[in-house]
């Protein structure tokens, strides 16, 4: 009996040893805001909330796995991933199930799973596999080869159609290529070609694409259409005031008017019940991950390292500013989910292994 308290603290100081202490922090912080608004947003149903706990939960075992991993021995998985990711993606194409005109996901049996969330991991890891394999002898046909490498996932998610996550695995490619060192004359060319291509670019949209940046324009030009999630999203930020409605009262939410309140516009639901303050403290936290990211990426040792890090930190960043500025009508809508507040188990599972990932590279410098 008096050696059980001896072996609690050992097993608990073994098990949070990888872990890094305020990033776990602020992690927690935001997961218990996502248990209170996904219970809101849910009509006070626990099924999600159930749901959203297992897939937590396997995250945070695959997470602590990776933290105490080196990352020299994730990094020899990536070439494996990405190969396995562009095989799911071609197998959503010919077996995927098709949800509101999309097709995105594939069924396996027991659940199901987006293979798009996996390329927004799988992409940078190899891109930092390649770039560190030919660190001392790098050439400007690499960045061709990346160029490629980034190309076919995008291609292939785009096929689905989804132009936002499409977007979403493209910035992740170049956030890589940023932090492994592209020349800032080439990504100012390439900042001039987007621009002009634009034209190019709308036509090769689809007609609901283009339906989604004329209603960022313009919501009101078809208010009972295309307009309709955003002006009602919108109303339910601005209604929440300062202080909000309070927890569990907010009238857009429980009268359906939000659409996809428990994904891609649970921000709504939380402005509208938390307000202006409440936005400020999910900002706050969120900013706070991403100067603990920061601080782990300015740390690396590694090529690989540094690019990974950097990589995991501003697709953090791009999915929450994309997704409040959806929801706030800033941005075109696009499927952003709210990262770590959204219901959604693979994106859980996806953010989650990006957090491991940063710690394993933090872990290095010890």
């Amino acid at each position: 009996m008096t050696l059980q308290p001896h072996l609690i603290r050992r097993l608990w100081l073994a098990i949070k040893a990888p872990l890094d202490g305020p990033l776990m922090l602020f992690l927690g912080l935001i997961f218990a805001l996502s248990l209170v608004v996904l219970y809101s947003a849910n009509n006070q149903g626990l099924d999600k909330i159930d749901n959203k706990l297992v897939y937590t939960l396997l995250s945070l075992t695959i997470m602590w796995l990776l933290a105490r991993s080196r990352p020299q021995s994730i990094m020899n998985f990536a070439p494996p991933i990405y190969g396995i990711g562009v095989v799911l993606l071609l197998a959503v194409h010919f077996k995927g199930v098709t949800v509101n005109g999309s097709t995105r996901w594939l069924e396996l049996g027991i659940t199901r799973i987006q293979p798009s969330e996996i390329m927004k991991i799988a992409l940078p890891m190899m891109l930092a596999w390649f770039f560190q394999k030919y660190e001392l002898s790098m050439r400007w046909w690499h960045y061709l080869v990346a160029a490629v490498m980034i190309a076919i996932p995008c291609a292939l998610v785009l096929k689905q159609p989804d132009l936002g996550t499409t977007m979403l695995i493209a910035a992740s490619g170049f956030f890589v290529l940023f932090f492994v060192g592209l020349p800032w004359k080439v990504i100012l060319g390439g900042m001039v070609a987007a621009g002009a291509s634009m034209p190019v670019v709308w036509n090769m949209l689809h007609d609901y694409q283009r339906r989604r940046v004329m209603t960022m324009i313009d919501p009101m030009e078809d208010p009972l259409g295309a307009g309709y999630h955003i002006i009602q999203s919108m109303i339910a930020i601005g209604s929440g005031g300062p202080w909000g409605k309070g927890w569990l009262n907010g009238t857009q939410t429980h009268l359906d008017y939000i659409p996809e309140r428990t994904t891609d516009f649970i921000f709504a639901v939380y402005s509208e019940e938390f307000g202006l303050i409440g936005n400020i403290v999910l900002v706050i936290l969120y900013t706070l991950v991403l100067s603990r990211a920061m601080m782990i990426t300015a740390g690396a040792q590694t090529l690989y390292g540094r690019a990974m890090a950097g990589a995991i930190t501003l697709s953090f960043f791009v999915y929450a500013f994309v997704n409040m500025g959806m929801v706030a009508g800033i941005l075109p809508v696009v499927g952003v989910p709210l990262p770590f507040v959204s219901y959604g188990g693979t994106a859980t599972v996806t953010l989650f292994v990006g957090m491991g990932m940063l710690m394993s590279i933090g872990n290095a410098r010890r």
